[in-house]
C-alpha cells in the first residue's frame, strides 16, 4: 500500500511543480519579449524618426524623446498592473490640474511624487485605471499614434511602419499573457486534493516503518513530510512569479538595467553621436 501511494504522491508533486514553473518560465519569457519589443522600437525611432530631405523640428525632436520615454514607461505599467499597485497615475477629475500637452492629448494630468517612472512620461498621464482601461494598453495607444503620426510625416516607409507595428503587437501580446498567468490560479479543488493526499501519506507512513526501525520512525517520518511538503510549498512560490520574493522574477533589476541602456542611447541621440549618422537609408519612399 505504501509503495503505490508513493507513486501516486510523487504523480502528483511532479505535476504541481511543472505546472508552476511553467507558469514562471512563461512569465520570465514575456518579459523578455516585451523587452526586446522595447529596445526594437527604440532603435527604430531614434535611428529613422526624420526624413532626409527636411530636419525635423525641435517640436518634432521633443516628440520623439517623449515617445521613448512612453515606451520606457511601458515595461514599468506592465510590472505596477501585474502587481496589482493601482493607483500610480491620478485619476482625471474635474478638480485636476489639466497640463496642456499638444503633442498627445492623452497625456494630461500630473502624476504623484512617489511614482517610480513618472519622469519618463511628459506632463503626466490621465489615467483610466477606475474605467477599466490598464496603463499599459494606454501607452500602447500612444506609441501607436507616433508610428502613423511618422507614417503620415515620409519618416516611414510603409513595410517599416508595419514592422513597428508588429513589435507594439507583439509587447501588448506578451502583456496579455502574462496577465493570464496572474489573474488565472491554480484550482483550488487540486490544491486541497494535493493537501489531503499529503497528509494521508505522512499519516499512514509511520506505521508501515515502526516495526523495523522503531524510535527512528519519528525522525524519518518528519524528513519525508518536510520535504514532501517542501516541494509543494516550491511550487506555491513559483505560482505568481511578478511579486516581490526572492524566487519571483528579478522584474526590478532587469527593467532598471533596460532604463540604463534605454537612457545612455537617448542621450548619445541628443548630442548626434556617431551611432546616429543621418543619411537616406531610413527616408520614406514615394
Amino acid at each position: 500500500m505504501i509503495p503505490s501511494q508513493s507513486i501516486v504522491v510523487g504523480l502528483i508533486l511532479v505535476f504541481r511543480n511543472s505546472t508552476s514553473y511553467d507558469r514562471f518560465w512563461q512569465g520570465q519569457n514575456q518579459l523578455t519579449l516585451i523587452q526586446t519589443s522595447v529596445r526594437n522600437l527604440t532603435r527604430s525611432f531614434l535611428t529613422c524618426s526624420y526624413a532626409a530631405d527636411k530636419p525635423e523640428s525641435p517640436t518634432e525632436r521633443a516628440e520623439t524623446e517623449d515617445i521613448i520615454r512612453v515606451l520606457l514607461a511601458y515595461i514599468y505599467a506592465v510590472k505596477t498592473h501585474l502587481r496589482a499597485e493601482w493607483g500610480t497615475v491620478v485619476p482625471s477629475t474635474p478638480s485636476s490640474p489639466v497640463l496642456p500637452n499638444e503633442r498627445d492629448p492623452i497625456l494630461a494630468v500630473k502624476l504623484p511624487r512617489n511614482s517610480s517612472f513618472e519622469d519618463l512620461l511628459p506632463q503626466g498621464v490621465q489615467s483610466f485605471e477606475e474605467q477599466g482601461l490598464g496603463l499599459p494598453q494606454q501607452l500602447a495607444v500612444s506609441v501607436e499614434a507616433y508610428i502613423k503620426r511618422g507614417f503620415d510625416r515620409g519618416w516611414f516607409h510603409a513595410p517599416q511602419a508595419s514592422q513597428l507595428t508588429v513589435q507594439l503587437n507583439t509587447a501588448v501580446q506578451a502583456f496579455s499573457s502574462m496577465e493570464t498567468i496572474r489573474i488565472t490560479p491554480i484550482p483550488v479543488a487540486y490544491l486541497i486534493h494535493i493537501r489531503q493526499v499529503l497528509a494521508l501519506f505522512g499519516g499512514v507512513l509511520p506505521f508501515a516503518m515502526v516495526g523495523e526501525i522503531g524510535w527512528w520512525t519519528v525522525l524519518v517520518v518528519s524528513l519525508v513530510t518536510f520535504t514532501l511538503y517542501g516541494i509543494e510549498g516550491i511550487g506555491q512560490q513559483l505560482e505568481d512569479p511578478f511579486g516581490y520574493d526572492k524566487n519571483d522574477i528579478k522584474m526590478d533589476n532587469i527593467i532598471e538595467d533596460l532604463r540604463v541602456e534605454i537612457m545612455v542611447l537617448l542621450d548619445q541621440w541628443r548630442i548626434g553621436g556617431p551611432m546616429f549618422k543621418r543619411g537616406d537609408s531610413c527616408r520614406s519612399t514615394p
